[in-house]
């Protein structure tokens, strides 16, 4: 079954749905008004089961198949990046310093076009939950739906969600079984010396060469403590120090960050960050203090459903428009908690040729979107038979 007509015949509609989100972007989980717009469109779907003010934002719709049975969850962010919007187009941001630059927009347009087609067809035995989520962007708002009870209280079993991706053609859909993307760590390294004079630097403990050494020997993690099948990311990403070419300052930091996907490799790079600034720091008769934060878990798709997924998918873009295995990738995204709790799958759709994710002329390819929410609705029709395969 290719991409579902009655979705496809909806293009336009959907172009103007996400293209109005695109234009009114919000933060993490300040999501008012685009929650106020998904809700009104699940009501003019005629969807009655609707709750919202999860995760201060988010919202959970329940749509009952015509038989009973599981419930399927499927899940879209809802939030933009705290950027500037430089793509040029006439939808662009009406909101200085807010941007979906990331494509949110396009993914909550995906799900209300799955749940147009799903309110009005029923064609599945059981439940689908569609959840709206906020603040994926660094606020971890897919772990406060998770710890507010979500699977629970709605008693999803399974759960699916989807990315646009530049770079891969319009269209193809991307997935594996195990580790897709990287958990996400971040560090801070205070180094204290003394200052004085720049012209008396033997009366001083200088904690610029420290911190220089510092981020130096951080690459050594890769290079030297981690298996070299492993992969493991350890970027410095800031140095800050001094205000006067002629003052040794008296501190000095550096920050950065850390992406890994297996919890013994996190626990090395972390154990061994923190030896390696103090050693550092030590050796040039300064001190360092490591503030370490974890963030967002690695996401590890459950084989079984990754493996349905690309089925699935084969079904909607064909056979040759699918990669089941393809290769993990470093950023990091909170639908992972989810699949901590329940099993399940994350997929990519590719977006073609395109700015990248983040950077301030991306822009969603609207040209997606049936894609999407036909791969969504076919998932929870194809987990949820009817009775006899009858419509």
């Amino acid at each position: 079954m290719p991409v579902i007509n009655s979705i496809a015949a909806e293009a336009e509609t959907l172009t103007a749905w996400r293209r109005h989100l695109h234009a009114h972007p919000e933060l993490l989980f300040d999501c008012v008004k685009t929650a106020a717009f998904v809700v009104e469109k699940l009501k003019s779907f005629g969807i009655t089961e609707i709750h919202e003010g999860i995760a201060h934002t988010g919202v959970v719709a329940v749509i009952e198949g015509r038989a009973p049975g599981r419930t399927i969850g499927l899940r879209a962010d809802m939030d933009a990046l705290p950027m500037e919007d430089l793509s040029g187009a006439a939808h662009a941001s009406t909101v200085p310093g807010m941007a979906h630059a990331c494509g949110h927009d396009g993914h909550t347009v995906m799900l209300l076009a799955a749940a147009k087609y799903l309110a009005g067809t029923r064609n599945f035995a059981g439940r689908a939950a569609l959840i709206f989520q906020p603040a994926e962007e660094g606020g971890g708002g897919g772990k406060v739906m998770v710890d507010e009870g979500i699977m629970e209280r709605f008693d999803i079993a399974e759960v699916y969600g989807l990315h646009n991706t530049p770079g891969r053609p319009v269209g193809q859909v991307a997935t594996a079984p195990g580790p897709l993307m990287a958990s996400a760590d971040e560090f801070r390294i205070e180094i204290a010396g003394r200052g004085g004079h720049g012209a008396q630097p033997q009366t001083t403990l200088d904690p610029i060469p420290a911190a220089a050494a510092t981020a130096q020997a951080l690459q050594t993690i890769v290079s030297r403590n981690a298996d070299p099948l492993d992969r493991l990311v350890v970027s410095v990403t800031q140095i800050h120090a001094g205000t006067a070419d002629n003052i040794i300052p008296e501190t000095a930091w550096l920050g950065g960050t850390v992406r890994s996907f297996r919890p013994a490799v996190r626990d090395m790079a972390q154990a061994r960050l923190t030896a390696i600034a103090e050693a550092q720091a030590a050796v040039y008769g300064c001190s360092a203090k490591v503030i370490y934060e974890r963030g967002y878990p690695p996401l590890v798709n459950h084989a079984e459903q990754a493996r349905f997924a690309a089925e699935v998918a084969r079904e909607v873009v064909g056979e040759r428009n699918v990669e089941g295995d393809c290769e993990p990738i470093t950023p990091a995204e909170d639908f992972a908690y989810m699949l901590e709790a329940r099993p399940g799958a994350y997929m990519f759709v590719g977006q073609g040729d395109t700015p990248m994710c983040h950077h301030p002329a991306y822009d969603f390819n609207d040209a997606i979107a049936p894609v999407g929410a036909s791969l969504l609705a076919r998932l929870v029709e194809r987990s949820l038979p009817l009775p006899g395969g009858g419509a």
